[in-house]
């Protein structure tokens, strides 16, 4: 593995962020206890990742903030600077007046004095003081995008976040924030993997600087959603035996040629080791080609997130 490289950065429209390419998310479906995050947190330091992604919703903030002390007193890293925290405001902080507090609460629960990125989780809000997972059909909020949007702008600007953007977001989505922007969305964090390519958003977000981050890039098979059809793919599964590689990693060399920032999520660490090893080896231009042929279908319909407000929108 080639330890250099996975430290390889996409620039961020804010003119103030490097995001490192491949990032290491913390959501665990079902959810693990806390010393399990923290421990898997230390060990990805160790392989050398230095982007992670979490969320108020996730319950992986603190621990995450407790593997970074523990990491840089322990001389695993010299400073929280080394690193890329991105975070996540939750459906019910959707809501000019909460955004601040929100962003608030995950600081004080990282023990950070900011974050590198912070996202509008979904494009929906919720009854406020509800923080909760699935989502009451009756506690569902139509979103407003300019007070919501503008509180995020704030918050970057005071320096809590150096910079903003948004997740689960659809074209139509993205175009009610440009609309209204001072600030644009540095990233749109949303599922993407060879059977879902998103080649539409992709191309809207590269026209206006947008990176596209992916999750779900191997499926993400858990309790609420996810798909064997990435990992089972018969073709994935012969340009991995081609390459002398595991589907995964084909995956993943797959979205890095396509320009786009990656999570990848595996407690295990001979698995992380495995999904950074991307670098150094590139995909022929005949298996992009068999890639882009692969039927396309979402895993993650955001059922559990959809109401008369949104999210889903035709795209």
């Amino acid at each position: 593995m080639d330890i250099n490289r996975i430290h390889l950065v996409i620039n961020l429209n804010s003119g103030t962020g490097k995001m490192p390419v491949l990032g290491f998310g913390t959501a665990s479906d079902p959810p693990v206890d806390s010393e399990t995050t923290k421990r898997a947190v230390l060990e990805a330091i160790q392989v050398g990742y230095k982007h992670f992604d979490t969320a108020s919703l996730y319950n992986s903030e603190k621990p995450l903030g407790e593997a970074v002390v523990e990491a840089v007193n322990s001389g695993l890293i010299k400073s929280r600077e080394e690193l890329f925290i991105t975070s996540k405001l939750w459906c019910s902080d959707a809501h000019g007046k909460y955004v601040l507090p929100a962003l608030m609460e995950t600081l004080k629960n990282l023990d950070m004095g900011y974050v590198d990125l912070y996202l509008i989780h979904w494009p929906v809000s919720a009854k406020p003081g509800k923080s909760e997972y699935p989502i009451k059909e009756d506690d569902f909020l139509p979103m407003g995008f300019g007070a919501v949007w503008a509180a995020m702008e704030e918050c970057q600007r005071i320096g809590l976040t150096k910079s903003i953007g948004v997740s689960n977001f659809s074209r139509k989505h993205l175009g009610e924030i440009l609309d209204i922007a001072e600030i644009r969305p540095a990233v749109n964090q949303v599922e993407l993997n060879p059977c879902w390519q998103q080649r539409k958003l992709r191309e809207f977000c590269r026209v206006r600087k947008i990176v596209v981050v992916a999750y779900s890039i191997l499926g993400s098979i858990g309790t609420f959603y996810g798909t064997e059809r990435v990992m089972e793919s018969q073709v994935l599964k012969k340009i991995a035996e081609t390459k002398g590689k595991t589907v995964a990693q084909v995956c993943l060399r797959w979205a890095y040629e396509q320009g786009v920032g990656v999570l990848v999520k595996s407690f295990n660490k001979e698995r992380m080791k495995q999904n950074a090893d991307i670098f150094g080896w590139s995909l022929s231009v005949e298996e992009i080609d068999e890639i882009s042929k692969i039927p396309q279908r979402t895993a993650c319909l955001g059922l559990d997130y959809t109401s008369v407000y949104g999210p889903l929108q035709d795209d």
